[in-house]
């Protein structure tokens, strides 16, 4: 038996077909997976994502401290209500995690870490706080956390605060966050659809799940979570990107905060230099243009190189397969995936595949 949210008994009630998700029995769907899907797109729906670590760093210490933690540099935030989205590297420059960094107020910060890499990242936290001093790192075991993402999903969110907080919340700007009461609110998520995050209080989540059903807000198991994401083009830890992949070879340069220079983020040294000898790989978007389904671990061929899928699953938007894959950095726009001992054309596109409810590649 794996670990339950405080939800665990809602979705057996609602007909859930539970799995195990990294020691968590978690809902994969409530029926119909792509129906999951386009409610998302389109309307609303809710994830209870209450299997994800919350950890709070706080104390004087704390902003030198995540500097040096993260690729991405926090500094970059202009104030307290904002969130930044980065890696936690190794020294090799591998990446231990990817997460979001919400800075809640002057010397407290809050971290959502994955699920899967969750004793891992806590031990290498409290690792190097322990030098860090004056810093404080806290797992928030008690709270339970919710996504709610679609174009409805906010408004029908924000309908469940206390009158008083409603237009503020409603207010927060993309990758912004806020404290009303004890819900914590951050217009953030993993779908490439407007939403809302939340983390609240593990016995007041019950209410709010029942509060969002009572709105029209779908209940969304993983499956859909999977094929949000990917049409996103948006990564998945231990898929897309590990401890022996960089930033610079998972489409996740653009979070590396290379200034200012003196900053010693850990992992830099690896990073620069793998970025002054050059990437041997690059990381682009895929469609199949041939009879198949794209998965992870594919082989890849382009020219006289072969790279390899990372994701892949079939698009309900796009109707098609779609896939993440990892080829050499002179490929061109067409390869062949191996599928089933057969090679399938595929065209190579650059990412996000879908993003608020709008198709961005050529079809």
């Amino acid at each position: 038996m794996g670990k339950k949210t405080p939800l665990h008994q809602q979705h057996v009630d609602l007909g859930a077909r539970m799995v195990d998700f990294g020691g968590w029995d978690m809902p994969v769907n409530y029926g119909s997976q792509i129906d999951e899907h386009h409610k998302v797109r389109r309307e609303a729906g809710v994830f209870d994502v209450s299997h994800m670590t919350v950890v709070d760093i706080e104390g004087a210490g704390a902003k030198d401290f995540l500097r040096r933690l993260l690729a991405n540099d926090i500094a970059k935030l202009k104030g307290p209500g904002r969130a930044l989205y980065g890696c936690m590297l190794n020294e090799e420059g591998g990446i231990i995690d990817d997460l979001i960094t919400y800075w809640r107020a002057d010397d407290r910060y809050r971290l959502v870490v994955n699920a899967a890499t969750r004793e891992r990242d806590l031990d290498w936290i409290r690792h190097q706080a322990a030098s860090a001093g004056d810093v404080t790192v806290s797992e928030r075991e008690e709270l339970a956390m919710l996504a709610v993402q679609g174009p409805a999903g906010r408004e029908r969110a924000a309908a469940l605060l206390p009158v008083e907080h409603r237009q503020a919340a409603l207010a927060l700007k993309p990758f912004a966050c806020g404290d009303f009461g004890d819900i914590f609110v951050a217009r953030t998520g993993y779908t490439g659809e407007d939403g809302f995050e939340i983390v609240l209080p593990e016995e007041r989540a019950a209410d709010w799940w029942q509060g969002l059903m009572d709105a029209g807000v779908a209940p969304i198991g993983l499956g859909a979570r999977d094929t949000l994401r990917l049409e996103a083009g948006l990564n998945l830890y231990g898929n897309d990107m590990d401890e022996s992949i960089s930033p610079l070879e998972s489409g996740l340069g653009w979070t590396v905060a290379w200034e200012p220079e003196d900053r010693d983020f850990i992992g830099r040294a690896a990073l620069s230099a793998q970025k002054e000898k050059g990437a041997k790989y690059k990381f682009v978007g895929l469609i199949l243009e041939g009879r198949g389904v794209l998965r992870a671990h594919q082989p890849v061929i382009c020219g006289d190189g072969q790279g390899e899928t990372t994701s892949g699953s079939f698009s309900p938007t796009l109707e098609r397969s779609i896939g993440l894959a990892r080829v050499p950095v002179n490929c061109g726009e067409q390869v062949e995936v191996e599928i089933r001992n057969r090679k399938v054309p595929a065209r190579v596109v650059r990412p996000p595949f879908v993003r608020q409810g709008e198709i961005k590649v050529a079809l």
